[in-house]
């Protein structure tokens, strides 16, 4: 089982709410950026798509906006929202090149390396 967490709240410290269902996002694949145990990477950013923050993505070994239909994935693209590991993130913060983050449906988990601010500050 993957012990999704029950109530999640968002870093506003209110309900976590929904990133995307079209594309489908989350580790759980439900929508939400919510975890729990099993999600090793964190999956807790809700960001909004650029292609120069997917141009990052690739260079840096993951390629989010290539279709995948073995997996049903479409790829992404400008606009898009996508729920990013809290490292990549911060990863592309540092570089410059940080999607806009959904604060609404950031999860409160996010607070524990990056703050508010940085987060409604990103590129």
């Amino acid at each position: 089982m993957l012990d999704k967490e029950e109530n999640p709240l968002n870093v506003l410290g209110e309900p976590l709410a929904s990133c995307s269902t079209e594309p489908l996002t989350g580790f759980f694949r439900d929508g939400c950026c919510n975890t729990g145990p099993m999600d090793h990477g964190r999956h807790v950013v809700c960001a909004i798509m650029t292609s120069e923050f997917l141009a990052f993505s690739k260079s840096r070994g993951n390629d989010l906006s290539t279709a995948r239909p073995e997996y049903g994935f479409a790829g992404l693209q400008d606009g898009d929202r996508w729920c990013l590991c809290l490292d990549r993130w911060i990863e592309a913060d540092r570089a410059g090149v940080a999607p806009k983050v959904c604060l609404e449906a950031t999860h409160s988990s996010a607070l524990e390396k990056v703050t508010v601010a940085r987060l409604a500050g990103g590129n």
